[in-house]
């Protein structure tokens, strides 16, 4: 099954404000583990990128910007999104379906907004996905720590069933690209 690693709004604007989301430079280092890896094995590398019309998102400012961590190569694809599913009115279906992708490995950030949103949706489109359990991140909230709602997504994702194809939470060390397919 072909697979394409994709790379969720993690940008400038959303990883500079003090406080950073919750264990932000491990996440970092774990998506550059995977965008590497995928690049070795020949799986696209897609970015997404969120943009609005006026605030520190605004397309081509300094906080639309990928994060500076990011290990970013021009082979790399970039989407432009301007709500929470990366789906809605973007290029990211077109290029999986130009590269024959049929699974989709899932990171970045907000978790319970853009992460949650771009998985239920590649799931309802009839794509196997692979939430990168410990590779999408959030802020702290005030009805909840960051880390506990990454926890829930995890659990929560993992367990729909409805949608049909297979929703699975894999942490980074056991995801494992080969020939183009995601293997976990």
């Amino acid at each position: 099954m072909a697979a394409a690693l994709i790379v969720v709004d993690v940008q400038e604007g959303l990883f500079r404000p003090t406080p950073s989301p919750a264990s932000s430079e491990s996440v970092f280092a774990r998506i550059n583990e995977l965008t590497s890896r995928a690049r070795a094995a020949r799986v696209p590398v897609i970015f997404v990128q969120h943009e609005s019309a006026t605030d520190d998102l605004e397309y081509g400012t300094p906080g639309w910007a990928l994060a500076k961590e990011l290990q970013v190569q021009a082979s790399d694809e970039i989407v432009r999104k301007t709500t929470s599913d990366s789906f809605l009115r973007t290029s990211l279906g077109s290029i999986l379906e130009r590269n024959g992708v049929s699974n989709v490995v899932v990171c970045g950030y907000a978790t319970e907004f853009c992460v949650d949103t771009t998985v239920r949706r590649a799931a309802a489109l009839g794509y196997d996905v692979t939430l990168v359990a410990d590779a999408h991140t959030t802020h702290d909230k005030n009805h909840a720590k960051a880390a506990w709602i990454v926890e829930h997504h995890n659990a929560t994702l993992a367990g729909i069933e409805s949608f049909g194809p297979t929703i699975q939470a894999v942490a980074t060390a056991d995801i494992r690209f080969d020939a183009g397919e995601a293997l976990t």
